[in-house]
């Protein structure tokens, strides 16, 4: 029973979530807001939100194996969803069509991913007021960055392209109709049910652990990072299909940089010390594998001149491989 209760809050994530992606391209559109910051701080935020339930539940039940590796495993899943999204949709090259402010989102998660691996190896269990000193660290940095994103000039939006023509006619009728305040109760709503199925997810994560005998380092940093990764993945095939780019790109980037963020946040609730300095070695391998798919997402956004198909789809080639290997010694380790 446990495996079709995990079902059910997957199903219950993946519908909320497509609410959730609809209700920020409204508010994107009909709102003083651009796209690339509703995707990088609304609806990254609340995509995010089950693996904020999912990991301080699991710190709450002492296992803070899953807490990191949930957080780390999704944003290695989020960056194999773009790559998997930009093979699907190769003709439109749409990394090409993405903007360039993306760069300080993606290049933001680099920053804290190679904070987290620095903290993985040396291990300082040092606290304040019983939160980790790299934590804290983490979470200065993430407000900084933040900060600094939002106080430069975005560049002009360029005029949006559908992946699918006639889907984003559909897409279009269908939000017309939806006014910017119907948007923002149905945006908190969907969060609200996110939240709840994350929750669920995480205690149903630990049981799975228990009962598969698998690690609980392999069940955060797979099973349940790539399930609580499904309202990134939904949102972006939503966004996509709405013709909203830029808005797929700051869901994606904008929830890696909000999972290092929980990360701290876990260690808020995390009584036993420093949590980086305690959890499985396992993980040090889920951040190098991010930290080479950020690189390659940071050089695909810079170059807009490949002509060559292959050329073009080779980052996001590199990225699929990557995953994979990542998740093969994860496994194994």
């Amino acid at each position: 029973m446990v495996f079709i209760y995990f079902i059910l809050a997957a199903a219950l994530t993946v519908y909320a979530a497509m609410k959730l992606s609809t209700y920020a391209d409204v508010i994107s559109e009909k709102s003083t807001m651009s796209g690339m910051l509703v995707g990088t701080v609304l609806l990254a935020g609340a995509t995010s939100l089950p693996e904020v339930t999912t990991s301080v539940s699991a710190v709450m039940i002492n296992n803070p194996d899953i807490a990191i590796g949930n957080m780390l495993g999704s944003n290695l899943f989020n960056i194999f969803i773009l790559a998997m999204f930009d093979l699907f949709y190769r003709q439109k090259r749409l990394f090409n069509e993405a903007s360039r402010d993306h760069l300080y989102t993606a290049g933001l998660g680099l920053m804290l991913t190679l904070v987290t691996m620095i903290a993985l190896i040396v291990r300082i269990d040092f606290t304040i007021l019983g939160i980790g000193i790299d934590a804290l660290l983490i979470a200065g940095l993430y407000a900084i960055g933040i900060y600094y994103i939002g106080k430069r000039p975005q560049q002009p939006a360029v005029e949006r392209e559908a992946v699918n023509e006639s889907v984003q006619e559909v897409g279009a009728s269908a939000t017309s109709s939806i006014t910017v305040k119907r948007a923002v109760i149905g945006f908190i709503i969907a969060a609200l049910v996110i939240m709840a199925a994350g929750t669920a997810l995480s205690v149903l994560g630990d049981q799975i652990a228990v009962v598969t005998g698998l690690g609980s380092s392999f069940v955060g940093s797979f099973l349940i990072a790539a399930t609580t990764s499904l309202p990134e993945a939904v949102s972006v095939f939503v966004a996509l299909k709405l013709g909203n780019v830029n808005l797929a790109f700051g869901s994606i980037l904008g929830s890696n940089i909000f999972n290092m963020l929980i990360i701290a946040m876990s260690d808020v609730f995390y009584r036993n010390g420093s949590i980086l300095a305690d959890v499985s070695a396992s993980h040090l391998v889920t951040a190098i594998g991010i930290t080479i798919l950020s690189v390659l997402v940071m050089y695909t956004l810079l170059r807009k001149d490949v002509t060559s198909k292959l050329r073009y789809i080779l980052p996001s080639v590199l990225v699929v491989l990557v995953y994979f290997a990542s998740s093969y010694f994860i496994f194994v380790g």
